[in-house]
């Protein structure tokens, strides 16, 4: 069970005066919570059952545009509702909202019932579906990173979110009496999760000034990629509540890092055994593995726009700032954009480290699942480990460089259109030229303040 709260539970909290309100929350394209606040009498009599929401909201940018050019949805056909189904396995008291809990909804067709094929939550379904009828199932794990400052949002706001104060003034990574000093909001984030259900592990600090890491527990894929999403939420919300702002910006600023999801991954038997682990095999990687991580790499770069959504995505990858350039795997390396963890040892995985804190948890598990899968399948050999620094590696894989080479890589993957279907691709090919075309009639303060008077 992913919650922490059953509906009985949620009866007798309600009837005690304990929870008053429910959240009934879908994710959408950008990986956040949308949806409506319900009376907990309303949500109980009727509401657990389904309510509705305006079908574009996956078919919107960041700006809520309603964007043209969908096939699922537009104003000719008058943007019509969509079913939001509560997954009731999902419900969950949230501590840091008074009286509050929280559930996690599927996005049904309002006349078939059917999941709506692009959204999120459905696109990993269909890939974890596909493991189920091979008799696997996928743990999964993303590390979260964010940077934490002083000001309050509506202060960033106020200001166009310039002269702003990091919370730490140097490089904080794994430094305790820095990190002490947000100890009030990094407290209060790991136990309003741990509180909500979500099995937080610990923060810390990263490499770069007033830059935080949050860890939480692998998981069934699922549960790892809605928790991946509560937890940004929150974050936000306790930070909020706390004075403070924080971002996911995969890049937020030219002298800072850049901040991460690295995404942890590894395919167990559904009676509990490590499917990639081989004791007696090279690294401990079993044959299955090495076809699976094969995957990823023979379609690192159709996955790249799932991992790196945005403009703003590709300005992490610099070399020598841990943030990867080259699609290669390598045994403990931080340099390599597949990474080897635990070898030889029952928790034995691949780290992906090519995604950016700004990518939308339920498409990334679902693109690399079918990557994975498609070197299962077709049993594909897996290229020999990169050795040393990757970032000087000449000749091997480079990681798509700009959204717009990540886009024509996605639209003319023959694997994620078989895996995932021809019109969520076009959809999501939609959604990142879109975000391109509004960025290319967009004057930058970079262009201004370097060429105002020297034009």
């Amino acid at each position: 069970m992913s919650g922490n709260l059953t509906f009985d539970a949620l009866k007798k909290a309600f009837a005690a005066g304990e929870i008053d309100t429910v959240l009934a929350v879908q994710v959408d394209m950008q990986g956040r919570l949308m949806g409506k606040r319900f009376h907990a009498s309303n949500f109980i009599e009727s509401a657990h059952a389904e309510t509705h929401s305006c079908n574009y909201l996956i078919a919107t940018d960041f700006e809520m545009e309603a964007v043209e050019g969908y096939k699922s949805t537009s104003w000719a056909s008058g943007y019509g509702d969509y079913v939001m189904r509560p997954d009731m396995t999902t419900l969950r008291h949230i501590p840091w909202l008074e009286g509050t809990a929280m559930v996690m909804c599927d996005v049904e067709d309002h006349h078939s019932h059917t999941d709506v094929p692009h959204g999120p939550r459905a696109v990993l379904k269909k890939q974890l579906a596909r493991l189920e009828a091979m008799g696997m199932k996928a743990m999964m794990a993303s590390e979260l990173e964010f940077f934490l400052f002083h000001e309050s949002y509506h202060e960033a706001h106020q200001s166009g979110y310039r002269g702003m104060n990091l919370i730490g003034p140097y490089n904080e990574d794994y430094h305790i009496f820095q990190t002490t000093k947000e100890e009030d909001v990094m407290r209060a984030i790991r136990n309003g999760l741990y509180g909500a259900g979500i099995p937080v592990e610990c923060s810390k600090g990263e490499a770069s000034a007033g830059q935080e890491e949050i860890n939480v527990k692998y998981a069934d894929a699922l549960i790892a990629a809605d928790n991946h999403a509560i937890v940004k939420n929150g974050c936000k919300e306790i930070a909020w509540s706390k004075g403070k702002a924080l971002t996911f910006m995969a890049k937020w600023d030219n002298d800072s890092a850049g901040s991460s999801s690295h995404v942890h991954q590894s395919l167990w038997s559904d009676d509990g055994k490590p499917l990639f682990l081989d004791e007696s095999a090279k690294h401990g990687m079993s044959k299955l593995m090495q076809h699976y991580v094969a995957g990823l790499l023979a379609h690192a770069n159709a996955t790249t726009y799932f991992l790196a959504p945005n403009i703003n995505s590709y300005k992490r990858f610099v070399a020598g700032t841990f943030a990867p350039t080259k699609a290669i795997w390598s045994p403990d390396n931080r340099t390599a954009g597949y990474r080897l963890c635990a070898e030889k040892t029952k928790g034995i995985r691949i780290e992906c480290r090519v995604g950016g804190s700004d990518l939308n948890p339920h498409l990334a598990f679902a693109a690399q699942l079918a990557a994975g899968l498609d070197g299962i399948e077709k049993e594909m050999e897996l290229e020999p480990a990169f050795e040393g620094d990757a970032y000087g590696g000449k000749g091997i894989r480079e990681i798509p460089n700009t959204l717009r080479a990540a886009a024509a890589a996605l639209d003319s993957s023959d694997m994620l259109r078989a895996a995932m279907g021809d019109d969520v691709i076009d959809h999501y090919v939609r959604a990142a030229r879109w975000e391109q075309e509004v960025f290319d009639t967009r004057v930058t303060d970079w262009e201004v303040s370097r060429g105002f008077e020297r034009s």
